[in-house]
């Protein structure tokens, strides 16, 4: 189970960057049009803030300090830092990920999510659903607003 939620991470998080690449007019990562109301630049934000809180801090113990507000009001951040970050976020992933043991992913998840305590292996398959949601939103704004 372990490998195969680390080969999903790897791949979808492969995903986002190839999906922020492909954008022709980078202007166009932080267009919203109608019901349209988060910018494809403020949805890998969002993805890269969940990431590094849950899997970084909460599992890794590590110093990230979440701006969840900042995911979705900063605005025109180049491409090129996103994907910096969506690089960081990965190793950050897979490196903790890597050095859990497999009887870890059973056990309790060290933070309750909306008042429920959860096992470890069922806050990252929900973390993983949770960013390919966002990721396919991602496909399609794409397709939509950068024609």
């Amino acid at each position: 189970m372990k490998n195969s939620i680390i080969e999903i991470f790897d791949r979808d998080i492969i995903k986002l960057k190839d999906e922020i690449i492909a954008y022709k007019d980078e202007k166009n990562l932080w267009l919203t049009s109608g019901t349209i109301s988060n910018s494809a630049g403020n949805l890998a934000l969002h993805l890269v803030g969940n990431l590094n809180h849950f899997i970084g801090k909460v599992l890794g113990k590590n110093n990230y300090v979440r701006k969840r507000e900042e995911e979705f009001s900063l605005k025109n951040i180049p491409a090129a830092q996103l994907l910096v970050m969506i690089s960081q976020v990965k190793n950050i992933v897979i490196d903790i990920l890597t050095s859990m043991d497999e009887n870890d992913l059973g056990s309790e998840f060290p933070e309750k999510k909306h008042d429920k305590i959860l096992t470890t292996d069922f806050m990252l398959l929900h973390l993983l659903a949770h960013f390919n949601y966002h990721l396919g939103q991602i496909n399609y704004h794409r397709r939509l607003l950068d024609n």
